[in-house]
Formats: structure tokens, sequence, C-alpha cells
């Protein structure tokens, strides 16, 4: 008999507030610190009641067709996905995965037929231990019973923390740095495909892998991700 089940059963810690419960992340905070919001369906942005697509979605559309997430990037998240990233926070992917596969699934979008995670380098991977975006695709996937490969889309430069550098600095140092071997991309031709992160901030990262699943034949690309950090102006 698996026992893996009667585990997840047992009381546990909220990384929050600290109160017992049965997952790493309570009732009460997900509703207080992540509850349903208008966004924009391109982007992920906050939008006014009302609006199906942002502005800036309107003039310049991402190479994504969709965009998922649970919350913005702020309080309490920054500091629960840190620890995620990068403090061996394993403990709490199974949680955050629970949160972003809700969200999808509320989002009512078309399944798509394959789940990726973006990868990380081999120097960033070994230093990490894991890969915080293959840990949440693969448990995302899995509560939604879809397929996901973690190694089909690869990091082909290791790129600098974009955290440090500014939206077009980012966007240079991203280009050509994913791709797929053309020898196993069958499994994306003609199809709807989603990729998996962290965080969304500018959209940059997102953008060049779609634009790589798009070349390697993907007909649509949907990003999901835990936050999206606010344009300056929602700020």
């Amino acid at each position: 008999m698996d026992a893996r089940p009667a585990r997840l059963q047992w009381p546990t810690l909220c990384c929050i507030c600290r109160a017992w419960g049965r997952s790493r992340i309570c009732g009460p905070c997900e509703s207080r610190f992540a509850p349903p919001a208008a966004r924009c369906p391109r982007c992920a942005s906050r939008t006014p009641e009302g609006v199906s697509v942002c502005a800036n979605c309107q003039r310049q559309p991402p190479p994504f067709d969709r965009c998922i997430v649970v919350a913005d990037y702020g309080f309490p998240w920054d500091a629960v996905i840190g620890r995620f990233k990068f403090h061996d926070g394993l403990d709490l992917a199974d949680a955050l995965a629970a949160l972003l596969a809700r969200a999808v699934a509320a989002a009512a979008a078309p399944a798509p037929a394959l789940v990726l995670p973006v990868p990380l380098g081999p120097e960033r991977l070994a230093q990490r231990g894991y890969n915080q975006s293959a840990e949440l695709a693969t448990r995302s996937a899995r509560r939604l019973g879809l397929a996901c490969d973690t190694t089909l889309l690869q990091r082909l430069v290791d790129t600098p923390h974009q955290a440090q550098l500014p939206l077009q600095a980012r966007r240079s140092s991203l280009l050509g740095c994913f791709g797929v071997d053309p020898a196993h991309s069958h499994p994306l031709r003609g199809r709807t495909v989603a990729v998996v992160d962290d965080v969304v901030t500018s959209g940059a990262t997102a953008g060049e892998a779609a634009r790589s699943l798009r070349a390697a034949g993907a007909a649509s690309v949907q990003v999901w991700a835990f936050a999206r950090t606010p344009p300056p102006s929602d700020a």
C-alpha cells in the first residue's frame, strides 16, 4: 500500500501565518493573499473590471497567447518564493503547485497537450540542486491530469539573473537562450503547450521561451506562473 497520501495528511505549519493545518499554505492565508482578481488574459497584469485585454497587450501583444498566475508578486509571496527558490524550500512545492493548478483550472483556458518548465542552465542547476519551475510544472500537471516533459525545452546559454538587469538588457540577454532539439520536437507540432515559471516579471523570459516553442512547431503557448510582478503603472 502506498503510504504517500497518508503522509500528506499529517498536520503542518502554514509558511505564512504559522497556524497548524493540512497544507503549507492555509486556507485563510490563501483567501487573504491570493484572492481572485481581474487580470489581462494575455499578460496577467491586473485590469479594471470589464476590461478584457490591457492596453499594453493591445498595443504590443506578447509572444504567448495566455498567461495565468495565482497572485501578484509582493508580500508575502516574495518571501515564500524566495525560500522555495533559493533556500532549499522544496517542502513548499506541493502547496504552491496546488494553488497554481487551481488557478489554471479556474481560468478555463484550452488544456495544453504538454506542460514544460522554464529550464535552468547546468551551472545554476548544480548550485541550486533543483529547478523550481520544474517542481511547479510536474506537480501542477499531475494535479490537472496533463503530461509534463522537463527536458524538451532546453536552455542553451546561461544568462545573468534577470532581476539585476533593465528591461531592454533582459530581452537582449535572453535572445537565443532557449531551444528544442529538432529530433525531439514532434510532441510540439500543432499543439497547445504551457510553459511554467515561478514568477513573471517583465515577460522577457516567458516571451523568449514562447518564441522558441513556436519555432519548434507549437501552435499556441500558455504561460503559467505562481506570481506576476505588477508593472510600474500598477504599483
